[in-house]
């Protein structure tokens, strides 16, 4: 399949939570890189509630100078118990931000062979313009997804980076818009408008449940009353499973596949890579 980048435009959208709960509900293996320059590792004091200390992006610096980067990579990827996926933890401080500039193409073209090899990759690359922010893994990924809310401070952050990424990205990369939170207040056309980026789809709006990825926090209590309370974790966990807030993870997730198959078949059909339309995701 390929790899996708999702990144910010401003403050703090979901690009993690997003991130973590697309890698754990993908049907098939599936890397996770933490490349948000801001340092302290967010999935590893979030999600792992710093239960672990697992080396990672950082270790590739010294593997690059050493010439070994692509084969030092599959060994600093941590495994996801329950899921497909595994991850590549990032920097563990902002310090390391200009450090890393220099392994972002050589870890791009281990990346790809990753994927030859039958793994996809997602790229969390946190919010865009920091120093050290990944551009190899944002503009020349296989889709870069901007994730922003629909408010209009969200919208006005995020449309001059829409306009950049449109400009500056490959013919064959799409671009798209991970809405979070359609309809408070604008929809999905009303974006596509104003952005001028089509939209793949939309996560709701669950600050409660987003938590679970983004902080490690346990699963919410489905409904007040006694119910949960008789259930315990195992009846709060398949709530969860079943909630509209992971139903539409699971839906990004689809389109991302579905937007794939389309340009895959499309190559096949002509010999040649072709770019994502707008039409792909109808």
């Amino acid at each position: 399949m390929g790899i996708v980048t999702l990144v910010s435009a401003s403050g703090s959208p979901g690009v993690t939570s997003t991130a973590v709960g697309l890698a754990l509900t993908w049907p098939r293996p599936v890397v996770l890189v933490e490349a948000d320059p801001t340092g302290g590792s967010g999935i590893l004091a979030g999600f792992f509630r710093a239960s672990t200390d697992q080396r990672g992006l950082i270790d590739l610096v010294m593997a690059h100078r050493s010439g070994v980067l692509a084969e030092a990579l599959p060994r600093l990827l941590m495994p996801v118990p329950g899921s497909h996926a595994s991850v590549l933890v990032g920097s563990k401080a902002h310090e390391q931000a200009a450090g890393l500039e220099r392994v972002w193409d050589p870890l791009l073209l281990a990346l790809r062979g990753l994927v030859a090899a039958g793994q996809d990759v997602i790229v969390d690359a946190g919010r865009l313009g920091l120093d050290g922010s990944p551009r190899p893994l944002i503009h020349d990924s296989d889709l870069t997804l901007l994730v922003s809310r629909t408010t209009l401070p969200a919208l006005a952050a995020a449309r001059s980076w829409a306009r950049v990424l449109g400009e500056e990205t490959l013919p064959t990369h799409p671009v798209r818009v991970l809405l979070v939170g359609e309809g408070r207040p604008y929809r999905s056309g009303e974006v596509t408008r104003t952005l001028g980026l089509p939209a793949l789809g939309s996560v709701t709006w669950d600050p409660a449940r987003a938590a679970v990825f983004s902080d490690g926090a346990p699963h919410p209590h489905p409904r007040p009353g006694v119910g949960w309370l008789l259930g315990g974790e195992k009846a709060r966990a398949a709530a969860f499973d079943r909630s509209g807030y992971l139903g539409s993870v699971r839906a990004a997730g689809e389109a991302i596949r579905g937007l794939w198959r389309v340009a895959d078949e499309r190559e096949a059909r002509s010999g040649s890579p072709a770019p994502a339309t707008e039409g792909d995701l109808r």
